[in-house]
């Protein structure tokens, strides 16, 4: 086995510690700015305090006061339109949950993403969950971590890969902070990439280390006794006291399934309503703010004004601490009833708060929404099988439920049992996530994952990599075929002129010693045609890039496809080794694909042969 290079140890180990720094340091400030917002614009102004989980830290106390809910509804549309505003201004790809947005960067856009987007996620985010919008703290801190992270790979200059495992790594990183799960982080940002049983392997290591770091600088940031506690505080020591109570869990698997269904339909179907919604973008995130508020009031008024049923807004993880922590018959316990109000309820005022626009993450919502399904769930069993602990029924239905919608059931399984150090329920939750991942099949809350890492643009090029191993350049690129250099004092005028007698797409810019010096496309030229009065004051030196990929005749047939890949081109210039700039002719990338179909049918052969 090839060891890895100590070099590129080193260089993963500083890129991954930077990542990580970032990431905790922007978790920290997300954190302080979402109470801040929430301490003022709920508790100080509406008097409303959202219940948070007991191993979270609140940084403001807020005093009991009586609930303005005339307040609470413009506290929600105020910060609908400063969220909307922000956004729409200053970073329109921003908007949403922000998971699939750096999902979507690292697939399709080589892991590029603008800081910008950092920092407007952190403020609309902020204003969004801390003004009661019905959100989570996941998708955000992910986009977050990944823009920073890879606001660095820009920095610096790294090629594609490497800027998308950084992107990565920070995204990770962010997760595994602000939810003190620092492995779930790591695993959670390799398998969130696909909808299928596929994980991004390269992301791994990288992100583990990240992970560990923001979360050990989130951690400092909190009270020595909360600094290594759950999310969810210190809850009862659930257990399994027989296999039988597999059945019961299965049969929540199947409920956990449809009303995850239901929930990713409702969550795109109101997108598609508010997409059809005529005006700016930018006030319909306080449209789908007020309306929540009224969903909310609604609930309110119509089932015996419980204030429990307040928890479908904000993070909502108030209501699932108490599920999970206290029984049917104790005081202050949630019945059957309010906690399938909140579970159903929430997914309308979480669809009206983000599918408008709003900035928040999905990973809060279904957690509330699954553990209060499978606590709700857990008690009607209960009544078949006596020894059932219902609260136990919360814990893997948060696990399950995400496992499901998300197509992440690896992380999901660590990540809760990680957030409620509930390690002896793994059976249970394995069972149930992978079953609700079985069930969800063909669906998901993010649209833009792609199924597996061959259909990802990341990973063009990359699975042909074997049947192409011998092949050098020499035995395939053209070395009679005629190739047009330009020189670089070539006047533009000229330059148009030769592009309408030559069907060549590439052109190689010489200087006069016959050196190549860049290469500019007649795509390049195009944007110059129209403007007549620059082709006798521009040259080839202003049309060309400098920055050019190119291959030599030793090259491995692998270096060229990913060289083509990498910024999609169609053909490199060949270079030889030994005369500095001497152009010896151009690669083409169809020539490379047929290289590899004939190689492939050759080793078809070779095996239809050895099997005769």
């Amino acid at each position: 086995m090839k060891s890895v290079p100590a070099s590129i140890t080193g260089k993963w180990f500083l890129l991954s510690l930077c990542a990580g720094i970032a990431a905790g340091l922007g978790a920290i400030v997300f954190d302080v700015l979402g109470q801040l917002v929430a301490h003022y614009a709920l508790g100080e102004t509406a008097g409303f305090a959202p219940g948070g989980a007991k191993g979270e830290y609140h940084r403001f106390e807020h005093h009991s006061a009586e609930i303005s809910f005339i307040a609470l509804v413009v506290v929600l549309v105020v910060g609908g339109l400063i969220s909307g505003w922000v956004v729409y201004t200053f970073a329109p790809e921003a908007e949403g949950h922000g998971t699939d947005g750096a999902i979507d960067a690292f697939h399709d856009k080589r892991g590029i993403i603008s800081i910008r987007v950092a920092i407007v996620k952190t403020l609309a985010s902020a204003v969004t969950l801390g003004t009661g919008g019905s959100g989570g703290r996941e998708g955000p801190i992910a986009q977050i971590g990944a823009a920073l992270s890879s606001f660095m790979g820009q920095k610096l200059g790294l090629s594609a890969r490497d800027r998308r495992i950084l992107m990565a790594a920070g995204m990770g990183a962010g997760v595994g902070a602000i939810f003190r799960a620092p492995l779930a982080g790591a695993i959670f940002a390799g398998e969130i990439m696909y909808r299928e049983a596929d994980l991004e392997s390269d992301v791994i290591v990288p992100t583990a280390i990240s992970s560990i770091v923001a979360y050990s600088l989130f951690g400092l940031f909190l009270p020595g006794e909360l600094m290594f506690a759950h999310v969810f505080g210190q809850l009862p020591e659930f257990a399994m006291s027989s296999l039988v109570e597999l059945v019961p869990y299965g049969l929540m698997a199947i409920v956990l399934a449809a009303v995850g269904r239901l929930y990713i339909s409702a969550f795109y179907g109101v997108q598609g309503l508010f997409e059809r919604v005529p005006g700016k973008p930018h006030f319909k995130p306080a449209m789908g703010a007020a309306l929540a508020g009224a969903v909310a009031l609604t609930l309110f008024y119509t089932c015996g004004q419980d204030t429990s049923l307040l928890a479908v807004l904000s993070t909502g993880y108030g209501a699932l601490q108490t599920g999970l922590e206290l029984e049917a018959g104790d005081a202050g316990a949630l019945t059957i009833k309010v906690l399938l109000l909140i579970a159903v309820v929430k997914i309308l005022t979480t669809s009206l708060t983000i599918s408008s626009g709003g900035s928040g993450g999905v990973f809060g919502p279904s957690m509330v929404i699954g553990g209060c399904i499978g606590v709700a769930t857990g008690r009607m069993m209960k009544e078949v099988m006596a020894d059932i602990d219902p609260r136990a029924f919360g814990v893997v239905g948060m696990a399950g439920f995400f496992a499901g919608i998300a197509r992440a059931p690896i992380s999901t399984i660590i990540m809760v049992s990680e957030m409620t150090g509930s390690y002896h329920l793994l059976l249970p939750t394995m069972w149930v996530s992978t079953l609700c991942f079985l069930l969800c099949n063909g669906t998901t809350l993010y649209r833009r994952q792609v199924p597996t890492r061959i259909e990802s643009p990341a990973h063009r090029g990359d699975f042909t990599v074997d049947v192409l191993e011998g092949i050098k350049v020499a035995d395939v690129y053209r070395a009679d075929r005629v190739v047009e250099t330009v020189p670089e004092a070539m006047p533009l005028s000229l330059i148009v002129q030769r592009l309408t007698k030559t069907h060549q797409h590439y052109f190689p810019v010489v200087n006069d010693a016959g050196e190549m010096v860049g290469i500019f496309s007649s795509d390049d030229v195009r944007s110059f045609i129209y403007d007549e009065s620059i082709w006798q004051l521009a040259d080839a030196a202003d049309v060309m890039t400098t920055q050019f990929l190119s291959v030599a005749p030793k090259d491995d047939l692998n270096e060229a496809m990913h060289k083509f890949t990498s910024l999609n081109l169609d053909e490199l210039p060949v270079l030889d080794p030994e005369q500095s700039g001497r152009l010896l002719g151009m690669l083409r990338r169809k020539e490379s694909i047929a290289a590899y179909n004939r190689q492939v049918l050759s080793r078809q052969e070779a095996a239809r042969h050895q099997a005769e």
